[in-house]
């Protein structure tokens, strides 16, 4: 969907991380996370080091902390702009930039999410006196190409066009309208079709101006290298980046100010009059990443609708079929986030898919945990926690993410203790204090000639088509 260019890495570094995952960081009974050092340039760059020397590898994230929050009135402004940095710098042309990438095997991209952009590449720690720079010079000296931006643009809109043809990839889009309305979580981080359409290459240069600096600004490297040597030959890189345009803003007292939970039950019907299904999500507010019961309530999440054997996917797809997937999710932002469970049905069975949906979902209060059923998500959820954070590239997330939400390496360190420590009893607790109970929140794409009727017992219902541009809806 998105502008962009990946390269594989070779199949030589593909054969070493292969033998690495043997070796893998964290042991099941001991979740520490490896050492690092941070470390701030003078200009304002915050710099983190986390040496890994099982593979001769290199992973270096470059994150602006500036994402689609920050949009103007042109809806996927950061990420146009993150995705510009690929187009070329002012010593390098993208066709260029491609095949010096491809001929070292490195694997470079820049994307832009709701808080915050990043310019990610991971490539053999003995190339990187080669690559650094060029990092250092998509992020300092853009091209901003005007025949590359108007290609990326058409490339772009081309992508948005086939979005809303599958509701599924555009449902979460619909949701957080209807739940975030009117806060900066409600952007879209991809923008529109007009919105992409009505943009121009000022538009990029502008916000780059304004949020890209050395103050906003935070690289990760994870790999094989001395953290001493690496550190000069980012200060030699990035140390003397300066950007006089760039302006404080005060997004983050804004996004502070976080959407209440609702005082009445809502249903945004979105008109799909081709549909043969009805796609829906459920839910509400949830909560900010750096919550203190984040691991406990994935581990409640899922038993709910966190892996295939859980109570929504066991009662909608197992035991009904009624889908072929149930889920449920916590997905979470620096202040605050989103719950929701979502599936899809044949259009006449729209209302039993809902009402079984939501009979499931009331089991959390009506009947709880038990204490097997506890047991058996706090042993998955172990058992899946140390192959999300076995190489390089997995830690320079874990980092990024640390740095932009704000939590600490606690959730290494205490994450079996905090999943060990969950009773039934403690269970019951989050159940009522977190998950969103009265007045949920409901998104129905389907055709809404023959689900009308059906969605009213739900909540007060919103129509909109989805043919209509962009993901907005009428204030409610």
């Amino acid at each position: 969907m998105k502008s962009r260019f990946n390269w594989s890495l070779s199949s030589t570094v593909f054969t070493l991380i292969m033998l690495a995952w043997s070796h893998m960081i964290f042991a099941q009974s001991r979740f520490t996370l490896p050492d690092y050092d941070t470390v701030t340039l003078n200009n304002g760059i915050k710099v983190y080091l986390m040496e890994q020397h099982e593979v001769p590898m290199l992973d270096i994230n470059i994150v602006v902390s500036s994402g689609a929050v920050s949009d103007s009135k042109l809806a996927g402004e950061a990420q146009a702009t993150a995705q510009s940095l690929l187009l070329g710098t002012k010593s390098l042309t993208r066709e260029q930039l491609e095949e010096t990438f491809e001929s070292v095997g490195a694997d470079v991209d820049a994307q832009a999410s709701m808080e915050y952009s990043v310019i990610s590449a991971s490539f053999l720690a003995k190339d990187d006196q080669q690559i650094l720079p060029i990092l250092a010079s998509m992020l300092q000296h853009p091209r901003f190409d005007e025949d590359e931006f108007n290609g990326f643009k058409q490339r772009h809109i081309d992508s948005l066009k086939q979005l809303k043809e599958s509701p599924r990839n555009v449902s979460t889009h619909y949701f957080k309208q209807l739940v975030m309305h009117g806060h900066p979580y409600q952007n879209i981080i991809d923008g529109t079709q007009n919105s992409i359409e009505s943009m121009t290459l000022e538009h990029v240069a502008r916000f780059y101006r304004k949020h890209y600096a050395p103050q906003n600004t935070a690289i990760i490297a994870v790999g094989d290298f001395s953290s001493d040597a690496m550190l000069k030959k980012l200060n030699a890189q990035f140390g003397q980046w300066q950007n006089d345009d760039f302006e404080t803003s005060n997004i983050d007292e804004e996004l502070a100010n976080v959407p209440k939970a609702p005082s009445e039950a809502k249903v945004l019907l979105v008109n799909k009059s081709d549909s043969r299904q009805s796609t829906f999500v459920i839910g509400g507010v949830g909560i900010p990443r750096k919550n203190p019961d984040y691991v406990s309530l994935q581990v409640l999440n899922t038993i709910l609708g966190g892996r295939f054997t859980s109570w929504l996917n066991s009662e909608l797809r197992v035991n009904s079929g009624l889908t072929y997937g149930a889920r449920s999710q916590f997905s979470y932002y620096k202040h605050t986030g989103l719950f929701y469970l979502s599936s899809f049905t044949k259009v006449e069975s729209t209302e039993k898919a809902l009402d079984l949906a939501l009979q499931t979902y009331a089991r959390l209060w009506e009947k709880g945990i038990d204490k097997a059923t506890l047991d058996s998500a706090k042993a998955y959820v172990k058992g899946q926690f140390p192959p999300n954070y076995e190489t390089s590239s997995q830690l320079a997330r874990l980092l990024r993410s640390m740095h932009i939400y704000g939590f600490d390496e606690s959730y290494i360190n205490q994450f079996q203790a905090n999943v060990d420590s969950l009773t039934v009893e403690k269970a019951a607790k989050l159940v009522a204090q977190y998950f969103p109970k009265d007045h949920l929140q409901m998104l129905v794409i389907g055709k809404a000639d023959e689900i009308r009727d059906v969605v009213k017992k739900y909540g007060k219902v919103i129509e909109v088509d989805i043919s209509t541009p962009g993901f907005s809806i009428p204030s409610h």
